[in-house]
């Protein structure tokens, strides 16, 4: 197995060596310091942790943090001394997504490329995680959201715990499920992508075990025992290393209010084609039920953002059919659209109002659903103009394993 890693990693460094110089030559916003700082590494005695260091801003992603994990994983997987790699954050989070209010500031100070950056930055990293040659453990110890997902779900490994919380929320601020969301979301059983993706309800670690989004669940206290077996082990082989996670894992059982629970139901309102039949169907069965979960679920869908919501959809149904790079070089054209303020303010207005003022008042354009045009969400998937290229992913030299 070793000989054949050897055999296939040689053929790809190249293009490797490559990719992270172009990545590492991209505008770093802080010193050579503070960007080695934001990850720190610890070596063990085959394996190596990155650690997400940005604890007052719940590890946010930022370019710095993207460029500095790629070059990263880069040099790890072409180190045949390392097995394989753990990545966790300091403080109470994982990893809170992306630094959305840095991009807001970058966007309204027309630092667009510097945005653009950004995301070609992280959604490299993460086809570059979803191709990795090498085991891959994310300890999921708090608050795990958006583009923290993406940089641990397409991972061997993902181990959830009591004080984990996953969400996706970007329709909540006037942006769409990214990081590979769409291909994620889209193949969670039944419709729960769609309920995840438009409402950005939490889940907790036990949530997360029963629908696969995580592989193993631990109680918090159990993590530094986990991390000193991680740490001893000498090997590179993915069967040892579950081992050890499933010796210390425990059973957990989603709470009665959790939408686990109502699967059935959600199945039957979240599966239908549009937003707004998606939004009737939960009101009939409020009326009907007078249940909690279908009340809260209503009410988060009325706080989003319509557009948001109708791209979000399309962009999780269109992904059930396409491969990981697929999604990231659609979810980038998205993205780009989405901060371009030319089709609507929504994303600057959501930042502001949720997470800058914090009024919890934003403002949509258009502010409800009839007034979202298809021509409106068409133009979110539309090609990019000739001047602006796409996502380049080495998809030739590295092909995505699932």
């Amino acid at each position: 197995m070793q000989s054949l890693k050897r055999l296939v990693t040689s053929r790809r460094r190249d293009s490797l060596i490559r990719c992270t110089r172009n990545l590492s030559s991209l505008p770093i916003n802080s010193s050579a310091d503070d960007l080695q700082d934001q990850v720190l590494v610890e070596g063990k005695a085959s394996s190596r942790i990155a650690i997400l260091n940005r604890p007052s801003a719940l590890n946010a992603l930022n370019t710095n943090i993207g460029a500095r994990l790629h070059e990263l994983y880069a040099s790890w997987e072409d180190d045949p001394n390392v097995g394989f790699v753990v990545m966790k954050g300091s403080g109470r989070a994982f990893c809170a997504g992306g630094d959305i209010v840095a991009l807001y500031h970058l966007i309204n100070e027309g630092k667009i490329e510097e945005c653009k950056d950004f995301f070609r930055t992280l959604y490299s990293f993460i086809y570059h995680l979803g191709t990795y040659l090498k085991p891959h453990v994310a300890i999921l110890n708090g608050i795990t959201m958006g583009g923290g997902a993406g940089i641990s779900i397409p991972g061997t490994f993902r181990l959830a715990t009591g004080r984990t919380v996953f969400a996706t929320p970007e329709t909540q601020i006037g942006f769409h499920p990214d990081a590979g969301a769409s291909f994620h979301l889209s193949r969670l059983p039944g419709h729960l992508g769609e309920y995840l993706g438009l409402t950005g309800e939490k889940l907790s670690g036990a949530e997360m075990i029963s629908c696969g989004i995580a592989t193993h669940f631990s109680h918090t206290e159990k993590l530094p025992l986990i991390e000193e077996e991680l740490g001893n082990l000498a090997t590179d082989d993915p069967s040892v290393i579950e081992s050890t996670l499933e010796k210390y894992s425990d059973v957990a059982y989603p709470e009665t209010i959790s939408a686990l629970h109502r699967i059935e139901v959600l199945d039957k309102c979240f599966g239908h084609d549009t937003v707004e039949e998606i939004i009737d169907a939960m009101e009939s069965e409020a009326s009907a039920t007078n249940d909690v979960w279908c009340n809260s679920t209503l009410k988060k869908l009325k706080q989003a953002s319509p557009l948001s919501l109708k791209v979000s959809l399309r962009s999780i149904r269109e992904g059930r059919f396409q491969t990981l790079d697929q999604c990231l070089v659609r979810e980038y054209r998205m993205s780009l659209q989405g901060i371009s303020k030319q089709i609507s303010n929504d994303f600057c207005e959501g930042v502001r109002a949720r997470v800058v003022d914090k009024d919890f008042a934003p403002e949509w354009e258009p502010p409800s659903l009839e007034k979202v045009s298809d021509d409106m969400v068409d133009q979110y998937f539309a090609p990019l103009s000739e001047s602006e290229p796409n996502l380049e992913l080495p998809t030739k030299q590295r092909e995505a394993f699932n």
